[in-house]
């Protein structure tokens, strides 16, 4: 009999991923859990209160929510919606962030406004998206933000144990072993947890690991005995999956992950401060010829093939940041020296002649002078555009490539003078109209630089691969065959995800505790 048979069949059954802190894995986790239980042949759907990434995911209907949030949706094979992730937080500085409800900006605010004059309204904004989803599936999976245990965010916590709370769910509480310290941070954790709390996680997963299990068990059965609660799975660390992260310190991990080969492509991304959706740069890693380095100093730089200037969520700060490194130099010497360059949304407006901001919509800099790379200027507005978009790019081998993305971006470019737009693009809405299309990006005559504001851009197989051959081209090696299918190989991931976490967890006790039916610390 299949496993999921011993769920009880009622709607909103719950249960909630939490962590001992940040990036100890659980969107992976949720999202292994998500794949499982579709598996298992249960309707599911993702759900996280309160996000704060700059990595965002566009639904159908032009909103956006947390990149995390989306990619479950896609575990779960199912349309996602602003319901899935109703409050999405996007820093602009170290002390303030854009407030995105249901997939629109409310309004910039620093945490102390935030937290004293908008959560009251944002739990209630979070509990009606909960009860919505929990009436259209059979499975909500949440997933927290942080650590519970964060004593000066309990009192008015939306994310973690009293969203538990609300939705009624069972907690399981993931740890990270290849940071050290692991039983402490389990045991530290429900120390500082009150006593319904503590009653409401029900199991601990040890992710990360690394070794021989066995030498671990002495230390398992401590756990157990110590805190009267089973440990579910200890997942080994899975090598290279092909799964977007929606923290920016997997980028370190990248780096540190890849080194650069004679006969691969020289692949350089500066890393801004605030580096806007990195995922973009996700296939790349995949690509059979590409090397790619994250930069932040003039002394990583080296001497590269292409440059990708990212998106941003400041881009005048981060422009600010190109200058003060002086990396800004090492861009225009690396064009002038013929090198291939890329700017993807806030990387384009930056590749321009001047930022404006009249409003202060996005910094205190009202005017700002770009790169000078192309003849464009960008206004900052206080109306953001999301959308899907969808339509057909040049190649550099006068090929015409079908493309897919999505935007997100205050700014509105406009050219002082004519220069190429390699794509034609429409907005794609649920609706089955053909978009009308309107030009797009911007490329230079010799085409080695060129800019967009299409997120995602590099996920278009055929597009990604006429771009690399034009830069093998350059260095006279031959072109390859476009042999990477990213879309294909990202669903593979999640099943190699979820076989790999099913192989490794305790799939028929996770089952029991979705199905409990005993009041939890109430």
């Amino acid at each position: 009999m299949n496993i999921a048979d011993t769920l009880v069949k009622s709607p909103a059954r719950t249960l909630m991923i939490q962590g001992t802190a940040s990036d100890v894995g659980k969107s992976i986790l949720t999202a292994a859990l998500c794949r499982i239980l579709v598996q298992d042949g249960l309707s599911v759907a993702p759900f996280k209160s309160q996000n704060m990434s700059l990595n965002s995911y566009v639904t159908l209907d032009g909103k956006e929510i947390g990149r995390a949030q989306g990619m479950q949706a896609d575990a779960c094979g199912i349309v996602a919606t602003t319901d899935m992730n109703p409050i999405l937080l996007k820093p602009t500085t170290d002390r303030a962030s854009q407030v995105v409800v249901h997939g629109k900006p409310y309004r910039t605010m620093d945490a102390f406004s935030y937290r004293n004059e908008y959560l009251a309204e944002a739990g209630l904004i979070v509990r009606e998206a909960l009860d919505r989803l929990r009436m259209e599936y059979e499975v909500i999976l949440l997933e927290g933000a942080g650590s519970p245990a964060e004593i000066n965010l309990k009192d008015r916590d939306i994310v973690n144990m009293r969203m538990a709370r609300w939705a009624d769910a069972p907690v399981i509480l993931v740890a990270d072993i290849d940071r050290g310290g692991v039983f402490a941070s389990i045991v530290g954790t429900l120390e500082l947890l009150e006593p319904d709390e503590r009653a409401r996680v029900k199991g601990f997963i040890i992710n990360k690991f690394r070794g021989d299990v066995a030498l671990l068990q002495p230390g398992l059965d401590w756990l157990e005995q110590k805190t009267g609660k089973p440990v579910l799975g200890v997942i080994p660390h899975i090598d290279s999956l092909r799964l977007e992260s929606e923290d920016s310190l997997s980028i370190l991990q990248h780096s540190a992950s890849r080194k650069t080969n004679e006969d691969h492509l020289d692949i350089v991304v500066i890393r801004f401060p605030r580096v806007a959706n990195f995922t973009d740069i996700d296939p790349l890693y995949a690509e059979q010829d590409t090397t790619v380095r994250y930069v932040t100093r003039v002394e990583e730089f080296g001497n590269p093939d292409a440059v990708i200037v990212p998106g941003s969520k400041n881009t005048a700060e981060d422009l600010l940041f190109l200058r003060e490194t002086g990396l800004d130099l090492l861009l225009l010497d690396h064009r002038k020296q013929g090198g291939w360059l890329t700017g993807i949304c806030g990387g384009y407006q930056m590749l321009g002649e001047r930022l404006l901001d009249p409003d202060g919509i996005e910094s205190a800099h009202r005017i700002l002078p770009g790169l000078g790379i192309f003849p464009m200027e960008t206004v900052f507005a206080s109306d953001k555009r999301t959308e899907r978009v969808a339509g057909h790019a040049q190649g550099w081998d006068s090929q015409v490539e079908m493309i897919e993305g999505y935007e997100i971006h205050m700014g509105r470019t406009s050219f002082t003078r004519d220069v190429e737009h390699p794509m034609n693009i429409g907005h794609v809405r649920e609706t089955a109209e053909t978009p009308s299309l309107h030009q797009e990006g911007a490329r230079s005559e010799d085409g080695k630089v060129w800019g967009t504001y299409i997120h995602g851009i590099l996920h278009n197989d055929a597009f990604r691969r006429n771009w690399l051959n034009a830069i093998r081209s350059s260095k006279d090696w031959a072109p390859l065959a476009n042999e990477l299918n990213f879309n294909k190989l990202r669903e593979a991931e999640f099943n190699r995800l979820a076989d790999h976490v099913r192989k490794h967890m305790d799939m028929q006790k996770v089952y029991e505790i979705m199905n409990s039916n005993e009041e939890i610390g109430l």
